[in-house]
């Protein structure tokens, strides 16, 4: 019985397979660059970019103070020390982001190098906060005690008391009301 070997396009004449060959190596080097080329540009874009650097070495003289208070699912929840800190080499010297917590007490601290318009869903975002998970129509935003229609575009002023009340997708609302028919 004899074999059949698989042949793959373009390799079965030597200089067919070269020109294969040639043409998989400049695809690689085009690629490679593109990439290359797009990193660069981004680290360049994003070095000012307060919601991406770190403010250790920088000159901050922007800077508020807010408290945030965080209801999911109609219970407390707790806001994390140390939210916009991160490792980030082997020295263990902690990136500082421009939004920031130092304990759990609910205290924002948000600083630049110049006013910027820092929004409550920035420090979101910076925390990770699973904002996905949330069923937005069901949540909302105070601000010193009034109701935001900005939601968590609300931008952060120094001095000022956010409440931010979520209800998560998975949350079951029904066990929280009373046994009544349903309505029709």
């Amino acid at each position: 019985m004899k074999k059949h070997h698989m042949r793959w396009p373009g390799t079965s004449d030597p200089y067919k397979r070269k020109r294969t060959i040639r043409f998989l190596i400049i695809s690689a080097i085009i690629g490679i660059s593109v990439a290359a080329v797009f990193a660069f540009t981004m680290s360049v874009i994003d070095r000012d970019n307060p919601l991406k650097v770190c403010i250790n070495d920088r000159n901050t003289p922007y800077k508020i103070t807010a408290s945030l208070e965080l209801i999911v699912d109609g219970q407390p929840a707790e806001i994390p020390a140390r939210i916009g800190f991160e490792e980030r080499d082997i020295l263990n010297e902690d990136c500082q982001r421009s939004l920031y917590t130092l304990n759990n007490d609910g205290t924002i601290y948000a600083e630049w190098e110049e006013a910027y318009p820092f929004e409550l869903g920035h420090f979101l975002w910076t925390w990770d906060f699973p904002l996905r998970d949330m069923d937005q129509s069901k949540s909302t935003i105070y601000v010193n005690d009034e109701k935001s229609d900005d939601f968590i575009h609300h931008l952060l002023q120094d001095g000022y008391h956010y409440k931010a009340v979520f209800t998560s997708k998975a949350y079951d609302t029904s066990k929280d009301q009373d046994f009544l028919p349903p309505e029709n």
